[in-house]
């Protein structure tokens, strides 16, 4: 099934996001251990599908070709062991034409219809020299390529600008060139107050940007991650979050009851506020997943 199709129905949609095993990581240079963390994910999945998501979109790391055989194999699991739509990530930056095409191919045989647009991110220890180096230098240049497939194509946007853009004006101009390019709908970087992405929104809006914009909201249950998480991404923390922080982040129990209480209720409002659809970085903790969706369970269903 193709994402663009939900995006029309009068339910809303709450989606969910997974990251298949890395393919590099020291564990799993053996069969046995790489097949013991395949059938792990795939015991997330099944339990994160129980929470019957709109979608499960699965995660393809920086190193082009080092987890692709992984994302595609998850989505499929997705979706033809747990019925649900899967969007797979691709990312291109290291990557050439003709991986690029071996990896349509895969996801064609998978039965794979959606594809996330990204550029992604030099490989540690990488020489600096591979970037682009198929003529991938920007998610603009995937898609590009993409758009004459039978593919449903999504792409990643910032409501707090891109890190390496000086201004939002400008990511929002590049933004546009993607989207004109042939994107039929947008993810955000997560968020931590929604007046960010009503205001984001409207400058989308006004920008012409017309296409259906994910809300990414990401539910933190570990303080200690949350500086590394916004220092990647951009994102800012409004006091009132860096407050639950402050006084849950070292009580493991409390910061999962606080973080899902948190995230729940940004859904909450900007459903109530007409967003349509969001999407959770879940970071493969079915236990949020479930918890998330239980809590929603009499406004999404």
């Amino acid at each position: 099934m193709r994402i663009s199709e939900l995006f029309s129905s009068a339910r809303p949609s709450v989606s969910f996001e997974i990251f298949p095993p890395k393919r590099q990581d020291p564990s799993l240079f053996d069969d046995h251990a790489a097949e013991s963390a395949m059938e792990r994910t795939k015991e997330v999945v099944r339990r994160i599908a129980e929470a019957r998501p709109s979608f499960i979109s699965v995660t393809y790391g920086a190193a082009g070709g080092t987890t692709g055989a992984n994302t595609a194999m998850i989505a499929q699991f997705v979706q033809d062991a747990c019925g649900i739509p899967a969007l797979a990530h691709l990312t291109c930056l290291t990557s050439s034409r003709e991986h690029i095409a071996d990896e349509l191919r895969s996801f064609r045989e998978k039965g794979i219809e959606n594809i996330l647009c990204l550029r992604g991110d030099i490989p540690s220890g990488a020489d600096e020299r591979v970037r682009g180096r198929g003529g991938f230098a920007h998610a603009v240049d995937l898609v590009r390529a993409l758009r004459p497939s039978a593919f449903c194509l999504g792409g990643a946007c910032y409501p707090e600008r891109h890190p390496e853009c000086e201004h939002l004006a400008e990511d929002i101009a590049f933004l546009k060139e993607k989207v004109d390019a042939g994107l039929d709908f947008l993810t955000t970087q997560m968020f931590f107050d929604n007046n960010v992405y009503f205001h984001y929104l409207s400058r989308l809006r006004d920008a012409g940007i017309t296409i259906p914009v994910l809300a990414g909201i990401m539910p933190v249950t570990n303080g200690r991650q949350i500086s590394r998480i916004c220092h990647l991404s951009g994102t800012t923390l409004p006091p009132r979050f860096r407050a639950i922080v402050d006084r849950f982040g070292e009580n493991p129990a409390a910061m999962l009851d606080a973080g899902v209480a948190y995230a729940t209720e940004q859904i909450i409002d900007l459903l109530a506020n007409g967003v349509h659809n969001v999407h959770v970085y879940t970071m493969n903790k079915p236990e949020i997943a479930c918890r998330i969706m239980k809590n929603l369970h009499g406004i999404v269903a």
